[in-house]
C-alpha cells in the first residue's frame, strides 16, 4: 500500500443544527440536491476527476445513510484494489479514545490509515461543499512554491466574509495572517476548505495540536496559525469558479435555485467534468395532460399533473392537478394534492401537503428565511409525514 503520491481524507463527521430538519436524521453531506444527487457527490466526484483514487471519509454524526450511499465507492469508480473509499468512525485506541473534538482531531485520530499509504500529500476536505475544482492543478501549485500547506480560497463578499475563516495574503499568495470568523473582516479571502498539507510537516502539527489541552483542534483556529507562527511555508491558491457553502437553509435553496437559470451559474452536466452519483432505477418522470412545468428539474420518477415553476422536483414526487409549486425545492416522496400553492420553500422527504383537516400545519416545510412570500401558502391547512 505504501509510496502514494496523495490521498484525501474527507471530514463528514459534524452535526449541522443550521439546516433544521433538512439534516435532522443525516449527516450533512447525506443531504440531497439537484434531483439525484447529494452533497458529498461533489467531493467524491472532485477527488475522482483530479486522479485521487484513495479516500478517506470521517463520519460521527447520523452516518448510516451517508455509509450506505458512499459504499464501496463504486459509483465514483473507486473501487478497485489498492484504492478505494474508506468509512473512518471514530474508535477507541489502546492509549484511549473519543468522538472527533475537531477536524484536525479527526485527521490525527485516523493518522494509522494516512501512514499505511505513506503519502507525500494529504489533502483535506469538507464534504458538505458545491463547487468543481481539478485538485491536482492546485497539487502542481502546491509542490511549485515548496509549501509546508496550500489553502484554497475564494473572494466573497465583504458581507458574508465573517462566516469564514480569512486569509490575509502578500502579493506573491503566501499567508501572512489569518483570522477564524472575524467580525469585522477587512478584506483578505476566504477559505473555501480545501487543503493541501506535506504529510510529514502537518503530522507534527497535529501531534503537538493533540497535546494542547486548550486547543478547539480545527485547523483555521489551531493548526494554522500554529505553522504560520514558525514560519512555515504557506500559500493560498486562488479559486475563481462557483462555490457555496450549503450549510444553511438560505444557501441552499440559492444553490438549488442556480441550476435553474437560463445560464446556469452550476451546471451538472458538463461532460468534461462530470458529478457522479449511484444511479437509482427509475421510470421517467411524467407530465399529465393538464400539467405545466417551466424553468424546472424534474427526476425520474415524479408524477407532475399540476404546475411546476422554477423548482427542482426529487425522484417519487407526486404534485397533483390543481397543486402549484413555484421557486421550491421538494424532496423524495412527497406528495402535493390539488388545492395546495407553496412558494419559496424546501419540503423534507415523505412529507404530504393536504387540504383534508386542521389548518396551520406546516410541519414538513421549510420557507426560506427572508424570502418567504406572505401568499407562499394559500390553500395549505394540512402537512403530515408519511409513515
Amino acid at each position: 500500500m505504501g509510496n502514494k503520491k496523495w490521498l484525501a481524507l474527507v471530514l463528514a463527521d459534524g452535526q449541522e443544527t443550521r439546516l433544521g430538519a433538512l439534516a435532522k436524521e443525516l449527516a450533512k453531506p447525506a443531504v440531497p440536491f439537484g434531483g439525484q444527487y447529494r452533497l458529498i457527490d461533489f467531493t467524491l466526484s472532485n477527488c475522482r476527476n483530479s486522479g485521487i483514487d484513495t479516500i478517506g471519509i470521517m463520519t460521527q454524526y447520523q452516518p448510516m445513510m451517508l455509509h450506505a450511499y458512499v459504499g464501496k465507492g463504486s459509483a465514483w469508480d473507486l473501487d478497485r484494489a489498492g484504492r478505494g473509499v474508506h468509512i473512518l468512525p471514530p474508535y477507541v485506541r489502546e492509549d484511549g479514545g473519543h468522538w472527533y473534538q475537531g477536524a484536525a482531531d479527526a485527521v490525527h485520530q485516523n493518522r494509522e490509515f494516512v501512514e499505511q499509504y505513506e503519502p507525500e500529500y494529504v489533502v483535506v476536505l469538507y464534504g458538505d461543499q458545491i463547487y468543481k475544482l481539478d485538485y491536482a492543478q492546485m497539487l502542481d501549485y502546491h509542490s511549485i512554491c515548496q509549501a509546508d500547506a496550500t489553502a484554497g480560497v475564494i473572494q466573497l463578499p465583504w458581507t458574508e466574509t465573517g462566516k469564514y475563516t480569512i486569509m490575509e495574503i502578500a502579493e506573491n499568495g503566501r499567508i501572512i495572517g489569518i483570522a477564524d470568523k472575524p467580525p469585522h473582516p477587512h478584506g483578505g479571502q476566504a477559505a473555501m476548505g480545501v487543503y493541501i498539507f506535506s504529510w510529514k510537516v502537518l503530522k507534527q502539527y497535529l501531534e503537538q495540536d493533540a497535546a494542547n489541552p486548550k486547543s478547539a483542534h480545527d485547523f483555521g483556529k489551531d493548526v494554522i496559525p500554529a505553522m504560520l507562527a514558525d514560519k512555515r511555508r504557506l500559500y493560498t491558491y486562488q479559486f475563481h469558479g462557483y462555490w457555496k457553502d450549503a450549510g444553511t437553509i438560505e444557501t441552499y435553496w440559492e444553490a438549488s435555485m442556480d441550476l435553474l437559470c437560463e445560464a446556469p451559474r452550476l451546471t451538472l452536466s458538463d461532460p468534461e467534468w462530470p458529478i457522479y452519483s449511484p444511479q437509482l432505477s427509475l421510470p421517467p418522470h411524467y407530465h399529465g395532460s393538464g400539467a405545466k412545468v417551466r424553468g424546472s428539474l424534474i427526476a425520474g420518477g415524479a408524477v407532475i399533473l399540476g404546475e411546476v415553476e422554477n423548482s427542482v422536483i426529487f425522484p417519487g414526487v407526486y404534485i397533483g392537478a390543481g397543486a402549484k409549486v413555484k421557486d421550491s425545492v421538494i424532496l423524495h416522496q412527497v406528495r402535493v394534492e390539488g388545492g395546495i400553492s407553496i412558494q419559496q420553500a424546501i419540503v423534507i422527504p415523505g412529507t404530504v401537503l393536504s387540504t383534508a383537516a386542521v389548518a396551520g400545519k406546516e410541519e414538513g416545510v421549510i420557507f426560506v428565511p427572508g424570502q418567504r412570500n406572505a401568499a407562499a401558502v394559500n390553500s395549505l391547512v394540512q402537512v403530515s409525514l408519511a409513515g
